[in-house]
């Protein structure tokens, strides 16, 4: 079964130096049929005006990722990193027993689009940490690349759950698909573009969930970016 969760039924926060959209519950957007999907929490889609950002503040017990899909978006932790993020990178701060940051776009005139992605971790009471990939297009290309996993193979980032995330970037006409092991789920995000996902027809910023599902494919209709979340349950919670 395939729910579709449309791009334009997103929770909106629009500031002076901020927009963004959130695909479940976040701030003063509150949804009870939108609290996340299995351990997959949070997905918003940010796009912060030059120079602006979030100023330090402090997170505990999440898994936090950031996509950037256009510009640059510049980090700074209670824990000494201090990091640039551009298209290509994926980063991941494991919160913990508590962590405080900052997230600013580094460029004074373009804007940084992102995904920033929260995942519920395995466990509490980690210890904070930080990790930074990058992952060329032509190792996305046509193909679904592992970007983040439990074990950091492949060159993934390690995310402290059951979850396996994937990017690709598709041409029209390209296909990537992957197997569905009996008892998981998927998420799929479209970062950009036009996309079937066993042949629903999604856009940018569309998403959708996957239960009971063996396989997941996708179908590019025109040039796209699409992640994709192996995650673990038969339901959304």
């Amino acid at each position: 079964m395939i729910t579709i969760r449309k791009a334009n039924e997103r929770g909106i926060a629009d500031f002076d130096w901020l927009h963004s959209k959130h695909s479940f519950s976040f701030g003063h957007y509150y949804d009870p049929a939108q609290m996340g999907f299995g351990p997959l929490r949070v997905i918003n889609e940010d796009r912060v005006v030059p120079g602006e950002g979030f100023p330090t503040h402090g997170h505990r017990d999440m898994e936090i990722i950031s996509y950037v899909l256009d510009g640059a978006l510049e980090h700074k932790d209670s824990i000494g990193t201090g990091s640039v993020i551009r298209p290509g990178d994926v980063q991941r701060m494991s919160a913990g027993t508590g962590i405080r940051h900052s997230e600013y776009n580094h460029s004074k005139s373009d804007p940084v689009h992102f995904l920033q992605i929260w995942i519920v971790p395995s466990e509490a009471g980690l210890p904070p940490g930080y990790e930074q990939q990058h992952f060329p297009i032509e190792a996305r290309r046509g193909r679904l690349a592992l970007i983040a996993s439990p074990d950091g193979r492949q060159g993934s980032v390690t995310v402290h759950q059951d979850v396996q995330i994937y990017s690709t970037v598709l041409g029209a006409d390209e296909q990537a698909s992957l197997e569905l092991a009996q008892g998981r789920t998927a998420w799929v995000q479209i970062a950009r573009g036009e996309v079937r996902v066993n042949g629903e027809t999604l856009v940018a910023g569309d998403g959708a969930s996957l239960v009971s599902e063996t396989v997941l494919t996708l179908d590019g209709v025109t040039d796209a970016e699409v992640l994709v979340f192996d995650l673990p349950g038969p339901t959304a919670g």
